[in-house]
């Protein structure tokens, strides 16, 4: 019973290769032949147009070897399996996210950490959770396709062991205050001459730490430090800006007060010479003969001195002084002659 089936069956099969026998031999023999072949070709040479669009560049491979770069617009190769194109974009600003990662972006964002990725030792020897993110470019296609196997990854790689060695080399408290700006721009140029020594064919743009603070059960402490830290910086430029206001007017009342003393020096030593000059005058006109009357006049002269608000009453000298001084009426001379 089965046997006759199975031969039923081949039956079948053969007379219905034969009937395809008999219709191609009929109607695609010939002429008709050819028609189909060269439909064939030209379905498969229609397949090489391609075009690139603006933010990329072609790579074209021939059996699998790069052979040449095309830029954005309608281009024709070869089809595969002879030739095939790799469209690379080469303008767009790619981002590597480290220690964290976007789990919804704007314009309502959320964030999930990796706390696998964001912890890191400094210098002495504490824990510090970080936070960052690289953004890249492609300079080079060529490169990136063909140097690399998943230049991303790479990158990705290359970027967290820069950043935990910048975070080595200083201490906790630095990481997390003052020092962030100088850690982001060391790690951007070490990464950069790393992916150029291993011919990446990128190029960093910037890097960028979103986050740097103590892990979770210590942060409530810290914060109290980073906020102490903050008002001493109030404090200092406070006290800055008032030593740059009261400086100068210390130093513009320095000036006036020396300004002042000059002027009175230059006071003085005119009046010493003065003096000095009246002095050899004084004394020419007492070596020249003068004697008794220069000695008389300097006497008197240093009464009116010494007593400027006495009144006075000069007698020549002798003995008849005395006599004479008992009859003179001192008051009327005194209103007649002004006391003298």
């Amino acid at each position: 019973m089965n046997k006759n089936f199975d031969k039923t069956e081949d039956l079948d099969i053969k007379e219905k290769i034969n009937n395809f026998k008999a219709f191609f031999q009929k109607y695609l023999g010939g002429i008709g032949a050819w028609i189909i072949i060269i439909l064939i070709i030209g379905l498969w040479a229609g397949q090489g147009i391609y075009t690139i669009d603006e933010p990329e560049v072609g790579l074209v491979k021939r059996f699998g070897k790069h052979v040449r770069t095309v830029g954005p617009g309608l281009h024709y190769h070869v089809p595969a399996p002879v030739e095939t194109v790799v469209p690379v974009d080469v303008k767009s600003v790619r981002k590597i996210e480290i220690g964290y990662e976007t789990v919804s972006p704007p314009p309502n964002p959320q964030y999930r950490s990796k706390k696998d990725e964001a912890l890191m030792l400094t210098g002495d020897n504490n824990i510090v959770h970080i936070e960052f993110a690289v953004q890249y470019k492609i300079k080079d296609a060529e490169n990136y396709i063909f140097n690399v196997i998943d230049g991303k990854k790479i990158l990705k790689q290359m970027t967290e062991a820069v950043m935990r060695e910048e975070v080595a080399k200083r201490e906790f408290s630095d990481v997390i205050t003052v020092s962030r700006g100088e850690i982001a721009q060391a790690v951007h140029d070490d990464l950069q001459k790393l992916v150029n020594i291993y011919n990446t064919g990128m190029m960093v743009e910037n890097v960028k730490l979103q986050d740097a603070n103590p892990p979770e059960p210590v942060t409530a402490a810290f914060d109290d430090v980073n906020s102490a830290k903050e008002d001493r910086e109030t404090y200092i430029n406070k006290a800055q800006a008032y030593a740059n206001e009261v400086i100068p007017e210390a130093e513009g009342e320095a000036a006036h007060v020396i300004n002042k003393a000059e002027a009175y020096k230059e006071e003085k030593v005119a009046s010493a010479q003065g003096d000095v000059s009246k002095f050899k005058n004084v004394l020419k006109e007492y070596n020249m003969g003068s004697k008794k009357v220069t000695r008389k006049r300097l006497y008197i002269e240093t009464l009116e001195d010494i007593l400027p608000n006495t009144e006075k009453i000069i007698l020549p000298e002798g003995d008849s002084n005395s006599s004479v001084l008992k009859l003179l009426d001192l008051n009327e001379m005194k209103n007649n002659e002004g006391g003298q």
